[in-house]
């Protein structure tokens, strides 16, 4: 008897964007566990950020298609995929400018609760990002750091199944850094997530299993320490930082 295969709660098959003449996502074929904490890497230009957007309903690909929870979701708006349980953060922190911080998670604990549950989330989620102190703070003035652990905990206060995450730890301060590495490993413990990430440091606070896209598609897919030590990963797609971070 052998053990029935393990769920994928999000999958691709043969998803393919192009623009023009330039296939920036050439026939991916991509399959994620449900409680699976992935990280996407590659250099520029790899593919990795438009994958993404065609994960989120940012681009419509050209060809294949996007399965959610056994659903296709190809092409659909991003946020008819936010409504299925998805969170998604996106390189640029997707907040609501002239408005609290505490607005701001609260209206996405809204989504699925009552006013009062609503509340108690909301205060609950931004203890846990560590930003109570910037509650009262117009987000329009914050920092882009203290903008990305916003929005994070705006998609942790939506409790999704699902957490597709874009360089997030982009413009954060080592101390942040450090807290963001923290929340994506407790988030991993009740959802499934993508993190798309330049920074080799934070990668290595959080991966396990990673995928590395050049030219399109998936060149590799292994353990992290076997990514550190594949010279071809290092010299062609991580470059100098597989050395130093």
């Amino acid at each position: 008897m052998t053990d029935a295969p393990l769920y994928s709660i999000l999958e691709t098959r043969g998803l393919t964007m192009r623009f023009g003449g330039v296939t920036a996502v050439d026939n991916v074929d991509f399959r994620l566990r449900d409680g699976e904490l992935r990280c996407l890497l590659g250099p520029n230009g790899a593919g990795k950020s438009t994958f993404f957007k065609c994960l989120t309903g940012q681009l419509t690909p050209s060809s294949g298609t996007v399965i959610f929870d056994e659903q296709e979701i190809t092409g659909w708006h991003t946020h008819q995929i936010v409504n299925l349980g998805v969170g998604i953060k996106t390189q640029v922190p997707n907040v609501f400018d002239g408005i609290s911080a505490y607005e701001n998670v609260r209206l996405s604990a809204r989504r699925k609760h009552i006013p009062s549950v609503a509340k108690d989330l909301t205060h609950h989620t931004m203890e846990r990002c560590g930003i109570t102190h910037l509650a009262r703070r117009d987000v329009g003035l914050l920092s882009h750091g203290q903008r990305q652990l916003v929005e994070l905990a705006m998609v942790l206060a939506g409790e999704p199944r699902l957490i597709l995450l874009d360089e997030p730890a982009a413009g954060m301060t080592g101390e942040e850094r450090d807290r963001l590495a923290g929340l994506v490993l407790e988030a991993a413990r009740s959802a499934a997530v993508v993190v798309v990430e330049h920074d080799m440091a934070f990668i290595r606070q959080i991966a396990k299993f990673v995928t590395v896209f050049n030219r399109g598609a998936i060149f590799r897919e292994a353990m992290i320490a076997d990514i550190m030590q594949d010279r071809e990963v290092q010299e062609i797609y991580l470059g100098k930082q597989a050395n130093v971070a």
